[in-house]
């Protein structure tokens, strides 16, 4: 079955959030639209996979959520990214690399499809 445009693998949506809290603090819309725009509309996060995704990251540590107000005057909880965050996103970049160049490697290997 294809996939639809914007679909993520599993275990890629906390790397793509932990990388866009390196640039400060945002609240879950504002990170939805980041992740949206840097990559041309190709990924769109639901509120249904955000929340969780986010929530689970706090409780792990790698994201602190505070309080604060938003560019619409509105009360907002804002996530920033922890140290152990940023070692966390080291960790999954690395992991992502290793899994790319092999996947390049088998999509590349002559013969199939």
């Amino acid at each position: 079955m294809a996939r639809k445009k914007g679909d993520l693998l599993q275990g890629t949506l906390d790397m793509l959030i932990l990388k866009t809290l390196t640039s400060g603090p945002m609240h879950g819309y504002a990170i939805v639209r980041r992740l949206q725009q840097v990559s041309e509309d190709v990924l769109q996060v639901e509120e249904g996979s955000l929340y969780p995704a986010l929530y689970r990251m706090a409780a792990k540590g790698w994201i602190e959520p505070e309080w604060g107000t938003s560019e619409n005057n509105r009360r907002a909880k804002f996530y920033q990214l922890t140290r152990a965050g940023k070692r966390q996103l080291r960790d999954e970049v690395a992991a992502w690399e290793r899994f790319s160049e092999a996947a390049a490697k088998v999509l590349l290997a002559p013969g199939g499809a």
